[in-house]
């Protein structure tokens, strides 16, 4: 991008959405590109400062701002994108974590909040390291690593003043720290995609405790110790199909109970939950539908009440305030900027703590999604969300964006590239088919393994009906998504090779044979319950991998990858791009060779919007 687009960008306040010259395009869409956020908060011990993520400076860095009078100041200004920063609970120490080159393989690290005193705690190369926080005594850091068995993420503690390690289990799938009380740390276990256990580990008895047996597929989340360790509080769809909120009594031994669940809903789903440091109150964020709403459960009376009316679409829980009295909340919407909030738990008031910049991007201007619901031939219901170019009516040029996961779900959120569309005359489709989460259990197992054909048919399902509803026009389709977006994409393009006049395939899987080869060996590890066992049922993932198809293509396809991507090696775009271009088929193709699965630096992010946007334009005529 120039700079003199980057200039025209940010003195641009975006209001009209038709484009009408080339120049006007590119500022346009490098401004909904640059649109910064920030997350990530976290409390300094007094409550008087906030740690936090922004992007301002063009690539997640941390920054501190005093509760106080205002100020911000950034902290960090290195190379490689920051994904993690949560301050101790007890001490003016920060950990955090770096992500190399935007990849898989991130490193924990510790500095004091004005940025000195900074170490490295693990081992740097290609481990992959997760930062689940503090112990609660502020020794210690909850972390897991692939850095001894490649195949599995370990959980472990390291001790802050002296980098030692202390193994909390090994080689028993992808673990992760949720809380610790003593000698006995709970440890979320992912056995396999959509199936995840809690395990409670005691030191002191040098054994593990299942707290969540199930039969087939079940998840639990939370596994918040209550502060006498007797409580276990829980998110989980063991024996329904919808999560739900619950506790786990915990004997002195640590035999658990049955999930005793306390708060469930017909019309959404329990998504996550923070706890108070002295246990008493619990937050409760629910999914209804793709939008958060807040709720509150005092644990000593087992109350439950409705928490404030959220200013926001989608929220994301943070961390109480070491008295209780607030809760930090991370929100955002299609037309709202991500940041960061303050709920005072008893007044029920929000107050926003950041704002971040949308130079040349006039908020009021976006467009907000509508909810469109439609149903698969086999009666199964299917919804997604609509982004209509404002003012615009009959059938449109349309690009239906799946999301990744692809447990993943489609929400109503900020989307550079679906604003950007809009702004260009072109409608977005965000759908949920089978397969997706937020929906209930029965539906996120529709596509397992071979019923994945079920979910790729649902392509031309959504396709039917958009247009049925005269919402889409036949003959100005396009299809975009990234990770399993892109494999939807890929799939949609084989199977329905007359149906879309263009295709973006963001760093999506196309062989499932070198999928599981060459993706991390944890990543494959997982993914034998979602998609097949390449040891016993190689010839089905085959006949599901669209590289032994791509002789049906016809559609000009736009591929963009991460060199440094580990999770989708960098081989599934390069098949494709080879391919196309050996058959004469149109085939863009954008490297970029400073990100792994996604895109964390601004510059690469307006590229790649720029560039769908100009291709569609180019494909779809609006």
């Amino acid at each position: 991008m120039t700079t003199r687009i980057w200039a025209m960008a940010a003195a641009m306040v975006i209001s009209v959405p038709v484009l009408a010259q080339p120049a006007d395009v590119a500022s346009r869409v490098a401004a909904f590109s640059r649109i910064n956020s920030a997350a990530s908060p976290s409390l300094s011990p007094d409550g008087q400062r906030l740690a936090y993520l922004s992007n301002a400076s063009g690539s997640p860095q941390i920054w501190v701002k005093s509760l106080g009078d205002g100020s911000a100041r950034q902290v960090t200004s290195l190379a490689d994108p920051v994904s993690r920063v949560i301050w101790s609970p007890v001490a003016d120490m920060l950990a955090y974590v770096v992500a190399p080159g935007g990849g898989l393989n991130e490193q924990i690290w510790v500095m004091r909040p004005d940025g000195s005193d900074a170490r490295q705690l693990t081992d740097g190369g290609k481990a992959n390291n997760g930062l689940s926080g503090w112990t609660h005594d502020g020794r210690a850091l909850m972390v897991n690593s692939n850095r001894l068995n490649p195949a599995a993420r370990d959980p472990a503690l390291i001790d802050v003043a002296t980098g030692t390690w202390t193994m909390l289990a090994s080689n028993q799938g992808l673990n992760s720290v949720t809380d610790v009380r003593g000698p006995r740390a709970i440890l979320s276990r992912l056995r396999g995609r959509g199936d995840v256990n809690l395990v409670l580990a005691d030191s002191a008895r040098g054994r593990e405790i299942l707290l969540t047996p199930h039969d087939g597929k079940a998840e639990s989340g939370g596994g918040k110790l209550s502060a006498d360790g007797k409580t276990l509080f829980v998110d989980s769809n063991v024996g329904r199909d919808r999560h739900a909120f619950g506790r786990i009594a915990l004997a002195a031994d640590g035999t658990p109970g049955p999930i005793t669940y306390f708060a469930e809903r017909a019309d959404a789903v329990a998504e996550d939950i923070a706890l108070s440091r002295d246990g008493r109150t619990l937050a409760l964020l629910w999914n209804v539908g793709g939008r958060s709403e807040l709720a509150w459960y005092d644990t000593a009376t087992s109350q439950l009440r409705a928490g404030p009316t959220l200013p926001f679409d989608l929220a994301g829980l943070g961390e109480f305030s070491n008295d209780g009295g607030s809760l930090l909340m991370v929100g955002s919407g299609a037309d709202r900027t991500t940041d960061i909030y303050r709920v005072d738990v008893a007044k029920g008031t929000i107050t926003r703590l950041t704002e971040s910049a949308h130079d040349g991007v006039d908020l009021a201007s976006l467009v907000r999604p509508e909810l469109i619901r439609y149903a698969a031939p086999d009666g199964v219901p299917l919804s997604g969300w609509l982004y209509r170019p404002k003012g615009a009516t009959g059938p449109l040029p349309l690009v239906f964006n799946y999301h990744g996961g692809p447990e993943g779900q489609a929400r109503p959120t900020l989307s550079p590239d679906a604003q950007a569309l809009a702004a260009a005359g072109i409608a977005v489709f965000a759908p949920n088919v089978r397969g997706s989460s937020g929906f209930g259990k029965a539906f996120m197992a529709m596509d397992d393994g071979a019923k994945r054909v079920e979910g790729v048919r649902d392509i031309k399902a959504t396709t039917d009906a958009l247009v049925a509803m005269g919402i889409a026009d036949p003959k100005r389709l396009g299809i975009m998504g990234g990770s399993y977006g892109g494999y939807m994409v890929m799939a949609g393009t084989t199977e329905f090779p007359d149906m879309f006049a263009a295709g973006a395939n963001l760093f999506g899987v196309v062989n499932f044979e070198t999928f599981f080869k060459q993706s991390e060996p944890w990543m494959a590890a997982i993914s034998t319950t979602e998609y097949g066992d390449p040891a016993t049922q190689g010839e089905m993932l085959k006949s599901l991998s669209p590289i032994h198809k791509l002789d049906r293509v016809k559609t000009p396809l736009f591929v963009l990858h991460g060199a440094n991507d580990t999770n989708v090696p960098l081989i599934e775009a390069e098949q494709i791009v080879a391919t196309m271009k050996a058959r004469g088929v149109p085939v863009k193709y954008t490297l970029f060779p400073d990100e792994g699965h996604g895109w964390r630096k601004t510059v690469n992010r307006v590229r790649s919007t720029t560039e769908i946007v100009g291709f569609f334009a180019e494909h779809l005529k609006p």
